[in-house]
């Protein structure tokens, strides 16, 4: 059975501009777009996304510019219109322990209006409080207790300075002590030289007289500052007494201006009574002070204030539905808060409103999407959303620097708990590695979304792709397409994929195209986008990356690889091999040669010798051995030795696309039969000959093409492909006309030995008869079974020489 020769219409899809209903793509604005051919990624979407209970995170698969992270959003936002916002985060201060911030949630919006409301009091207070307490009720009251504590003060002294008296002391007051002195029996100072003339029995009685004076001044001064302290405390009790009416009608109306919820809010009601308690054990502080001291007390009122503050660090007051954060930039501060410091007078200081919320943060009761490998750069920011999976507590850290040795005491605000569905996008290979090295992270996200990279085409997927280029057209203002260019989108769509009855899901790509036949139809003053504008672009782009390409095609013509594209040859053909560049790929015929010999060596595979050759090369040259073993068992053990290499291949081998190349060249040079030149072979075969469909068909095709075409076409060259590679057929439309023309040729082999006879002109020898004792002799398996006989006879000769 011979090879099949393809008609070119097996050659490419051609979509039908009239199949698709619409004259260009601006018809199409009113259609909404859709997850084409990811219907699989969008129910576990929806799935994940209303799932309530916890550990339900989403893990999303796929290829860049599959659309995973527009899409997403897009579900994130449709599904958190429908939930309630969350509420707000402040962070209070800590009467109790000032190093340990307090957290409350607070109904939406009631985290400004309490942060406004206090504001506003704090700032009115002052002057509430000053002129209660400079009032003329207040200051009568005043006045009588300074006056009865001054009383009791003076009827002390006096008992004092009677007690002096009768021991014939005087006394008076110097600044905060009591000087004494003694007098004589006329009431004038005694001398101290008139001391020593007194009797020794009046000395002492003078002795006694002024320890027990010394005894009554203590007295004096403890009983004074007894009174002192009463003083101070009834004077505070009166101010106390005087303000906390005014406290209390105060905060009584903001506690009624705030939400119901609140109004039974235990650690609100706790922190505004904290408030008042402190206000109330500061009042000196807010009397109106002397011009002296007024700047001192004034930054210490200032800083009693600044403890009644809000720190509203998530304010949802805006927000309709739940919030949906899509964080691009993970680094630790961002996405899980931080503590922000100033330097003031040489000294760095910092307090709870100076606490930043993450996105984490902002994202409570709702959704964030992040990306897997911004996460990975950072150990701390991987270790702490661990943690935060496991706990779902959220805690903000310190951030540590070898450059603040002068920092402050710590602060730790209070960690709060977090409620949140967490999108992380990833490729396949991170997903599996994960659940591989960190399955405790991973049982976290089970809500699996995999994007496919491809997808089976219909009118159905056409059209959704028609509504994806009209909406691109709009968000971007160009031109529209025409239905003539919109099929040329879709069959490129195929042809990124190699495949005619399937679709790339690759939309960016897609994307990238439009644009640039957009632009190239502006530049040429066109109001639609046509076919011809998207042959430009696709050549414009060829041109941009195809320099290597162009290289090997002139090294070709010129001489410098050796390839022949006309005539026959023994142990010689052109295979077909891809190269990619990542950015642009393309084919390139490469001399396949094989040498035979009578030997017992077996198969050489010059380029694995050489450590050249990947694995996979090397399975497919171990292939061909037992397929050629298995085509002569009836002459077994074979008498062989052959080799096998890839001419001027300087860069290592990978792939057994050319392990049918490689059997025909090793047929050719056992059977003495040459092989055509003019046409190349690209191909893989198993253990019974059947031919496997390999990758980069279109590339290698057009790839062997460009370069006849660059030497003349002459209607006798052409490719050999796998049967099964047909559907992968998505060829430039120069191809196909070379073809339609028979100018070249495309054909198909199902067996490998099907491609004998188009390569040799010879029978292959094979037929429908199975347990083949001996192959007809004008065939090529006829001629090399002849070979192997006489390589055989060769052997036997040499050993019985030896002997």
């Amino acid at each position: 059975m011979s090879a099949i020769l393809l008609k070119s219409a097996d050659l490419r899809i051609q979509i039908d501009p009239d199949t698709l209903g619409f004259t260009d793509t601006s018809e199409l604005l009113q259609s909404p777009l859709s997850w084409i051919g990811q219907k699989r990624a969008e129910a576990a979407t929806h799935f994940g996304l209303n799932m309530q209970q916890p550990d339900y995170h989403l893990f999303v698969l796929g290829e860049v510019g599959s659309g995973r992270s527009s899409l997403l959003r897009q579900a994130m936002i449709t599904v958190a219109a429908k939930s309630a916002a969350p509420p707000d985060l402040c962070y209070l201060y800590n009467f109790t322990a000032p190093e340990k911030p307090i957290a409350i949630r607070l109904p939406t919006g009631q985290g400004r209006l309490l942060r406004q409301s206090l504001a506003q009091l704090t700032k009115s207070l002052p002057d509430e409080i000053a002129r209660c307490l400079n009032g003329q009720d207040f200051k009568i009251k005043y006045e009588q207790l300074l006056k009865k504590f001054k009383h009791a003060e003076t009827k002390l002294y006096t008992e004092l300075s009677s007690f002096a008296e009768e021991r014939h002391f005087s006394i008076r007051r110097e600044a905060e002590q009591i000087v004494f002195t003694l007098l004589d029996s006329k009431g004038k100072i005694l001398t101290e030289d008139n001391l020593f003339k007194l009797p020794k029995t009046r000395r002492t009685e003078i002795d006694q007289a002024e320890q027990e004076l010394h005894a009554a001044i203590i007295r004096y001064f403890e009983e004074i500052k007894r009174i002192e302290s009463d003083k101070r405390t009834k004077l505070a009790a009166l101010q106390r007494n005087a303000v906390t009416p005014l406290l209390n009608q105060r905060f009584r109306t903001l506690h009624n201006n705030l939400h119901r919820q609140l109004r039974n809010h235990t650690r609100l009601k706790t922190f505004l009574d904290q408030v008042i308690q402190d206000i109330l054990n500061n009042l000196p502080l807010f009397e109106s002070a002397d011009e002296v001291n007024d700047k001192k007390q004034n930054n210490a009122l200032d800083q009693i204030l600044s403890h009644y503050q809000v720190n509203l660090i998530v304010d949802n007051c805006e927000l309709k539905g739940a919030p949906v954060i899509v964080e691009d930039n993970p680094l630790a501060h961002l996405l899980f808060g931080n503590i922000d410091y100033q330097l003031e007078d040489g000294k760095i200081k910092t307090d709870f409103m100076r606490i930043r919320a993450g996105s984490l943060h902002k994202a409570h009761g709702g959704y964030i999407l992040l990306h897997l490998s911004d996460l990975l750069t950072d150990t701390a920011v991987w270790v702490r959303l661990r943690r935060l999976l496991r706990s779902n507590r959220l805690q903000i850290d310190e951030p540590i620097s070898a450059l603040t040795a002068n920092m402050p005491a710590s602060i730790e605000p209070e960690a709060v708990d977090i409620n949140i569905k967490i999108v992380l996008i990833g490729s396949r290979e991170d997903y599996y590695f994960l659940q591989q090295e960190d399955p405790e992270f991973i049982r976290r996200f089970r809500v699996k979304v995999d994007f496919a990279d491809d997808f089976k085409s219909s009118s159905d997927t056409y059209h959704a792709s028609s509504i994806f280029v009209a909406h691109i057209c709009h968000a971007k203002k160009l031109p529209h397409f025409s239905a003539g260019a919109t099929t040329r989108l879709l069959e490129e769509s195929h042809r990124e994929v190699d495949d005619q009855t399937r679709q790339s899901a690759i939309f960016a790509r897609t994307e990238m195209l439009i644009m640039e036949s957009a632009t190239l139809c502006s530049d040429r003053g066109g109001l639609v986008v046509e076919i011809t504008d998207i042959m430009a672009a696709l050549q414009a782009r060829t041109v941009r990356h195809n320099y290597p390409d162009q290289w090997l095609q002139e090294a070709i013509t010129d001489g410098d690889i050796l390839i022949s594209l006309q005539g026959k040859k023994t142990g010689q053909l052109n295979a077909i091999t891809q190269i990619d560049m990542g950015d642009h790929s393309f084919g390139t015929p490469i001399r396949v040669t094989a040498r035979t010999f009578a030997g017992e060596n077996g198969l050489l595979n010059i380029a694995h010798e050489v450590e050249m050759s990947g694995p996979i090369h090397d399975k497919g040259v171990l292939i061909l051995q037992n397929y050629l073993s298995a085509l002569f068992a009836h002459l077994a053990p074979l008498a062989l030795s052959a080799s096998i290499v890839f001419e001027q291949e300087y860069a290592g081998i990978e792939g057994d696309s050319a392990s049918c190349a490689e059997f025909f060249a090793l047929l050719s040079s056992l059977s003495r039969i040459p092989v055509k030149q003019s046409i190349a072979i690209t191909g893989a075969l198993n253990q019974y000959g059947e031919v496997l469909p390999v990758g980069g068909i279109n590339d290698k095709i057009e790839g062997f093409f460009n370069v006849c075409e660059k030497t003349g076409l002459n209607g006798e060259q052409g490719v050999l492909i796998p049967y099964h590679n047909q559907r992968h057929l998505m060829l430039n439309y120069n191809v196909i006309e070379a073809v339609e023309q028979d100018l070249f040729h495309i054909y198909a082999m199902k067996h490998v030995t099907e491609g004998l006879e188009l390569l040799t002109g010879t029978p292959s020898g094979i037929t429908e008869k199975r347990k083949i004792k001996k192959y007809p002799a004008k065939t090529v398996l006829g001629h090399v079974e002849k070979t192997l006989i006489d390589f055989r006879a060769a052997c036997q000769t040499s050993h019985a020489k030896a002997d």
